[in-house]
């Protein structure tokens, strides 16, 4: 018995789709319904990890082929910052031309026999699962498929930063990120080449400086395709020296906020989804369309598995959610603190020297033992560095009391009854922790300094209300669950307040040497305080 499946969007996640279907099965039609032209394609590179594109090649090799051909290759990710430059190796990564990736997946799906309509808006969501044994929304994040099935449970979270998205004809040597101020703030690139004689060019900034700088008055009512020139002109002239006087290319270029989805069901009835229809994860992880891509993988499998016995489309459609929605989900807590450090990128650079401003991008998401297996010469540096401030090691070394205080406090602090350390124990009004020496009574001892205890929240919704309850001097503990929430009140308190802070956590020597070398904290408690929490 023959079966029919609609797709709806000529992304990479639909072609791959339709075109892995036809391969696993002959019997299969597949229609392919795409409102843009075949030539059609906004933005510019997409970027790929070597080590997670394994699921995707077995599958087919038109990637890997495709990457190979036409792609560009790097190791090394490199920041910019004040003039200096540093890199961190390792990291095997890869970038290929939108367009052109489009036009060999296009070409591999009519290869399988794909119906593939170009320039037509697909019919009607009711017509087509009527007409359809499975209809596949493949229609990125502003699904026609998902706006039209009713009540998905889709949830969207929407950044502050602003980003905008060009090409240049300057050729980086890879992944380089580039970090400029201007009289109206500060500003960022995600610069990539993805051939031989263009590079993407992404700019992010903060919402004030976009206004302060006059790239707000574009009109967004303008119909696509329409880029933002006055922006091109301005960031051409503010990154000319970084980009050899290279010229800037638009695409349908103008400023926007991440948007983060989320989506309990996938699918209804003989309807799902893939792709950006239902998750997204910030660009500066690189998944989006690999992401896409893979959905297609699981999805193909568990539809001609079931159509191979005969089994319930809804229980092969419910095991492609269960399965694909672990890994999203995986990518979007790893894209959370990336996300995060976006969007105060402009405060890191003023307040930290190069070298630890762009240690403290890297170890974003990975703690120092990671990188050094990487870049051990990285993390040689960025050691060198705290060694030359402070005189000894990150986990030996000390930081004065707060101003008032006479006597020092160790980077590293260790639970009540450890011989020989100083200790943090809670006082009984849950209010403060009280800092005395190991062994002695935290209520009779006269060396105890009174420490404010305050909890982050649990998401970054209630910042605003835990930065409230911060003291206005002195020395500070901040506990809580949730560790990008503990980090991010941390860096409030150290530079917004000046306060000197103590995090608790369960942190390991790792975790502790990382917080301390990125200044994300001051003191670092190295096991967990149950009456603390």
């Amino acid at each position: 018995m023959s079966r029919r499946v609609a797709v709806v969007g000529g992304g990479p996640g639909g072609l791959f789709l339709a075109t892995l279907l036809r391969r696993a099965r002959s019997d299969v039609d597949v229609t392919l319904f795409e409102r843009n032209q075949s030539t059609d394609a906004f933005g510019f590179g997409v970027v790929f990890s070597d080590a997670t594109l394994r699921k995707i090649d077995e599958a087919d090799p038109v990637l890997r082929d495709a990457l190979t051909a036409h792609g560009r290759h790097w190791d090394r990710i490199d920041v910019w910052s004040e003039g200096e430059r540093h890199g961190f190796s390792g990291n095997g990564m890869a970038a290929i031309h939108r367009r052109v990736l489009l036009k060999l997946l296009q070409e591999n799906a009519a290869r399988a026999g794909v119906d593939l309509r170009f320039g037509r808006v697909a019919p009607p969501l009711d017509e087509l699962s009527r007409d359809f044994d499975v209809v596949v929304g493949a229609d990125g994040t502003n699904s026609v498929v998902r706006e039209h099935l009713g009540e998905v449970g889709h949830t969207v979270d929407t950044a502050t930063a602003k980003f905008i998205w060009f090409g240049t004809t300057h050729l980086f040597d890879g992944l380089t990120f580039v970090h400029r101020a201007s009289e109206h703030g500060n500003f960022a690139v995600h610069g990539y080449p993805i051939s031989d004689d263009l590079s993407t060019f992404i700019v992010e900034t903060d919402e004030r400086t976009w206004r302060a700088a006059g790239l707000d008055a574009f009109d967004v009512s303008q119909p696509p395709g329409v880029s933002d020139t006055t922006s091109q002109d301005y960031l051409e002239k503010l990154f000319a020296e970084d980009i050899g006087g290279a010229s800037l290319v638009a695409n349908n270029s103008r400023w926007g906020n991440f948007r983060t989805r989320r989506t309990q069901r996938w699918y209804r009835g003989n309807v799902v989804m893939l792709g950006d229809a239902v998750h997204t994860a910030h660009f500066s992880v690189g998944s989006g369309t690999k992401m896409a891509m893979e959905d297609a993988v699981a999805l193909a499998e568990q539809i001609t598995a079931a159509w191979r016995g005969d089994d319930d489309l809804e229980t092969a459609l419910e095991q492609y959610q269960e399965e694909r929605a672990r890994s999203v989900a995986k990518i979007q807590d790893a894209a959370r603190p990336s996300l995060a450090w976006w969007e105060r990128f402009g405060r890191y650079q003023r307040e930290l020297d190069p070298l630890t401003f762009s240690f403290h991008f890297f170890s974003r998401s990975i703690g120092v033992a990671k990188i050094a297996q990487r870049d051990a010469q990285l993390v040689a540096d960025v050691r060198a560095g705290w060694l030359a401030h402070h005189g000894q090691p990150a986990l030996q070394a000390t930081v004065p009391l707060p101003e008032g205080n006479a006597g020092t406090l160790e980077t590293v602090l260790l639970p009540a009854g450890r011989d020989g350390e100083l200790a943090l124990v809670r006082d009984r009004r849950g209010t403060q922790l009280r800092l005395v020496p190991s062994g002695s009574d935290a209520a009779a001892s006269t060396s105890a300094y009174d420490v404010p205890l305050v909890r982050a929240p649990d998401d970054e919704k209630g910042l605003a209300a835990s930065v409230d309850a911060l003291p206005s001097a002195g020395l500070v503990a901040i506990t809580g669950d949730d560790e990008l929430t503990k980090v991010l009140l941390s860096e409030e308190a150290r530079w917004g307040r000046g306060l000197t802070v103590v995090l608790v956590g369960s942190y390991d020597a790792d975790a502790a040497e990382t917080l301390l070398l990125s200044a994300r904290a001051d003191v670092v408690v190295m096991a967990d305080l149950e009456d603390a929490r």
